[in-house]
């Protein structure tokens, strides 16, 4: 199966979170390479200690939560606290030890490195 169709099914036994309220879904983009998957996730409003992104037997599960937390008296509210969750279920193959994540301005940017096991590799012939 191609890493793209991998990445974009849905984890089919990732256990559900019973949370109160709605659970969002957030938007991710999906870049491969013959070095690593770079997974981009939108995650507005959401602070790094919010976050937890966890991988376990080639289920990866983001979740994260935002919570507008101001004073005074709400005239109105449009912003309400926010949930997140995704899962993905990872091709075989990535280098866990290796993964890193950055957040910046709301958006997660998730390094996922092929081991060298699966990277393309080409033999050179050499004259006798």
């Amino acid at each position: 199966m191609s890493t793209e169709r991998e990445m974009t099914k849905p984890a089919q036994d990732a256990p559900e979170v019973l949370k109160p309220g709605k659970i969002n879904t957030p938007d991710v983009d999906i870049f491969v390479n013959d070095d690593e998957i770079l997974l981009v996730a939108d995650l507005p409003g959401v602070a790094k200690e919010d976050m937890s992104i966890n991988l376990e037997n080639n289920t990866l599960t983001i979740e994260a939560a935002y919570s507008a937390s101001f004073t005074g008296t709400c005239q109105r509210r449009e912003f309400d606290a926010k949930d997140y969750r995704r899962v993905f279920t990872l091709p075989k193959g990535i280098n866990v030890e290796k993964t890193a994540a950055e957040f910046s301005n709301g958006v997660l940017y998730l390094h996922l490195p092929k081991s060298s096991a699966v990277k393309p590799y080409q033999i050179k012939v050499k004259s006798l």
